[in-house]
C-alpha cells in the first residue's frame, strides 16, 4: 500500500470519527433543549397569569368613565395585540367593538385599521374566502403607507394558502397569478423601508423561499433571528421557518428538530396558543420511535389549539393525534404487562423484607423512645428562640419606622409653617399695593395686575421648587432608586439638582401616599389626562409594570 493511499485512508477514519463526535454532540444538545422546553411546558400557566393579569390592567382602563370614545379605541388596540394570538373569539369580539367606535367617531383611518386587522384575524384562523370579502372593501387610496403593507400582506397570504390547498389546477394556477402579483405589489412597498427592517426582511426571506433559493433564505432567517428576541412570537415564527429550511438543506432532522423546540419555548413564553410548532415536533418524535413525548406534545398542542378556538389547528392535529394516541396505548398495555411481573416479584421480596424489618423494628423502638425525650425539649428550646429573634427583628423594624416618621413630621412641618408665613407676607405685600391703586384711583393698573398670571406663575415655581427640596431632603437617595425600577434605556435624568421633572414629580406624591390622579393633578395643577398619560408612559418603561407603583411607594 503506498503512503498516499495510506494517508487517504487514515483522513477518511478520522472525517468518520469527526462526524460521529459531533452527531452525539449534538444529539445531547438536542436532549438538553427537550428538558428545558418540559420545565417551560411545566410553567404554562404561570405565563398565561402574566397575560392575564396584562389583560386585566387593560380591561379596568378601559371601564373608567372619563375615558374618550378615542382612548378607548386605542386602550382596545392594544387588548387585540394581547388576546390575538391568546384567543380568537375575544380578538373577533373587540375588534368588532373598535369598528363599532370607528363607526361612532366617523374616523375613516380607525375604519380601515379595524377592517384590515379583522381580515388578518379571518386569514390567519383560515377563513380565507371571508378575509378576501373585507378586503375588496378597502379604499387603497386612503391608506396609509404601513396600512397598505398589511393590506397586501394579508392578500399575499391568503393566496398563499388558497394554491397551496386547491386540488383543482386551473384554480390553483389562477391563486397562484394572484399571489404573484400581490407579491410585486408588496416588494415595491418594501423597497422604501431599510434593509435591516423586520419587515424588510421577513418579505425578502420568503421571496427566496418561493424561488427555492433556500442557501439566501437561510442567510436572511439568521439575520431575523439575531435581532428578535427570545420568548416572543416573532422568534417562535422565524425559527419554525429555520427548521424546515435546515432539514431541507442539511437533509437531518438535529436542525430541524432544535429550532422547532427554539420555537415552541418562545410560544408558550409569550403564551401564543394558536402555534404550530409543538404539534410538528410531535409527529417528528412519533415517526422518530419516541411515542410517550409525542403522545405528551400532541396533546399539550391540542389544548392550545382549544384554548384559543383555532379550526386550522384543529384540522392539523386531528389527523395526527388518533395515531399518535393509539400507539401511546399500545405502549401502556406493554408496559402494563411489565410492571405487573415487576410488581409480582417485588412483592414476593418485600414479604422477606418486612420479616426483616420486624426484627429490625423492635430493637429500632427502644432506641427511638429515648431520642424523642431529648428531640422534644430540643424543639421546645428552638421555637422559644424563633420567637426571641421575631420579637426583637418587630422591635427594631417598628423603631425604624417610628424613626423615620418622624423625620418626615419634622422636615415638613418646619417647611409649612416657614411656607405659611411667606404667604402671610407676601399676602400683606400685595393687599399694601391693592391699597395703594385704590387710594390713587388707578383702577386700571389695578385690573392689569390682577388679570396677570405672573403671580401665580412664580407662585407655582416656588411651591415646585419647596416640594422638590423638603422631598429629596426626606429620601435623597429617591431618584437613583426610582430609577433602578426603570429599563436602563428609559431613565429619566434630571438636569438641576434639588430639582424634579414632572414625572418624578407625580411619583413623588404617590411614594407620600396620594395614588389618586385627582387629587396629583389638583396639587401639581395640570389636567387629570395629563397626570393619567405621564402615569402610563412611566410604567411602560418600567422593568416590572405590574407591581411598579407598589414598588415605589416602597422607596425609602
Amino acid at each position: 500500500m503506498t503512503l498516499r493511499k495510506k494517508v487517504s485512508k487514515l483522513v477518511n477514519i478520522l472525517s468518520i470519527i469527526f462526524w460521529v463526535t459531533h452527531l452525539v454532540s449534538y444529539s445531547q444538545n438536542i436532549d438538553s433543549l427537550l428538558v428545558v422546553l418540559e420545565e417551560t411546558m411545566s410553567k404554562r400557566n404561570e405565563y398565561d397569569l402574566s397575560k392575564e393579569a396584562r389583560i386585566n390592567n387593560l380591561k379596568k382602563l378601559l371601564e373608567d368613565p372619563k375615558a374618550s370614545l378615542e382612548n378607548q379605541y386605542y386602550i382596545i388596540n392594544r387588548l387585540i395585540d394581547e388576546y390575538e394570538y391568546y384567543s380568537f373569539d375575544a380578538t373577533l369580539n373587540f375588534i368588532e367593538k373598535n369598528l363599532k367606535l370607528a363607526d361612532e367617531l366617523d374616523n375613516n383611518l380607525f375604519k380601515q385599521e379595524s377592517t384590515l386587522r379583522l381580515a388578518k384575524l379571518l386569514a390567519t384562523s383560515g377563513r380565507y374566502d371571508e378575509s378576501i370579502n373585507l378586503l375588496e372593501e378597502v379604499v387603497t387610496s386612503n391608506l396609509s403607507q404601513e396600512l397598505i403593507r398589511e393590506y397586501y400582506i394579508i392578500y399575499k397570504r391568503c393566496y398563499y394558502e388558497l394554491r397551496t390547498i386547491s386540488r383543482v389546477n386551473s384554480i390553483s394556477a389562477e391563486y397562484d397569478q394572484l399571489y404573484f402579483a400581490y407579491k410585486d405589489s408588496l416588494d415595491a412597498q418594501i423597497s422604501k423601508l431599510g434593509e435591516n427592517s423586520k419587515l424588510y426582511l421577513e418579505v425578502i426571506e420568503q421571496n427566496y423561499r418561493d424561488e427555492s433559493n433556500t442557501r439566501k433564505a437561510l442567510d436572511i432567517n439568521a439575520k431575523r433571528l439575531a435581532i428578535v428576541k427570545m420568548g416572543t412570537r416573532e422568534y417562535a415564527m422565524v425559527a419554525f421557518n429555520r427548521s424546515y429550511m435546515s432539514h431541507e438543506i442539511e437533509g437531518n432532522r438535529l436542525n430541524q428538530k432544535k429550532f422547532l423546540i427554539l420555537s415552541a419555548i418562545s410560544d408558550i413564553q409569550s403564551s401564543v396558543k394558536d402555534n404550530a410548532s409543538m404539534a410538528n415536533l410531535a409527529v417528528i418524535l412519533f415517526e422518530e420511535g419516541d411515542v410517550e413525548r409525542a403522545h405528551k406534545y400532541i396533546d399539550f398542542s391540542f389544548e392550545d389549539a382549544k384554548f384559543y378556538n383555532s379550526k386550522l389547528r384543529f384540522l392539523d392535529i386531528s389527523n395526527v393525534l388518533p395515531v399518535i394516541s393509539k400507539s401511546y396505548e399500545i405502549e401502556n398495555i406493554k408496559q402494563n404487562n411489565k410492571l405487573k411481573k415487576q410488581l409480582m416479584f417485588i412483592s414476593f421480596l418485600s414479604i422477606i423484607l418486612l420479616m426483616a424489618l420486624f426484627f429490625i423494628y423492635r430493637q429500632y423502638k427502644k432506641i427511638k423512645l429515648g431520642r424523642e425525650h431529648l428531640k422534644t425539649a430540643n424543639l421546645q428550646l428552638k421555637d422559644l428562640n424563633e420567637q426571641l429573634s421575631f420579637t426583637n427583628k418587630d422591635l427594631k423594624r417598628l423603631y425604624e419606622e417610628l424613626s423615620a416618621v418622624d423625620t418626615i413630621k419634622e422636615q415638613y412641618i418646619g417647611t409649612f409653617l416657614n411656607l405659611y408665613s411667606d404667604y402671610i407676607d407676601k399676602l400683606d405685600v400685595y393687599r399694601k399695593t391693592v391699597r395703594k391703586y385704590i387710594v390713587t384711583n388707578k383702577t386700571s393698573d389695578l385690573l392689569e395686575l390682577i388679570k396677570s398670571k405672573n403671580v401665580v406663575d412664580e407662585e407655582l415655581k416656588i411651591f415646585y421648587a419647596n416640594f422638590d427640596k423638603s422631598f429629596l431632603h426626606i429620601y435623597p437617595n429617591f431618584i437613583e432608586s426610582f430609577n433602578q425600577l426603570l429599563n436602563e434605556d428609559e431613565r429619566i435624568i434630571v438636569k438641576l439638582e434639588d430639582a424634579l421633572t414632572v414625572e418624578l414629580r407625580i411619583f413623588a406624591l404617590i411614594r407620600l401616599g396620594i395614588s389618586n390622579s385627582s387629587k396629583i393633578a389638583k396639587i401639581l395643577r395640570y389636567s387629570v389626562n395629563t397626570i393619567y398619560n405621564y402615569r402610563v408612559k412611566v410604567r411602560n418603561s418600567a422593568i416590572n409594570r405590574e407591581e411598579f407603583e407598589d414598588m415605589v411607594k416602597k422607596i425609602i
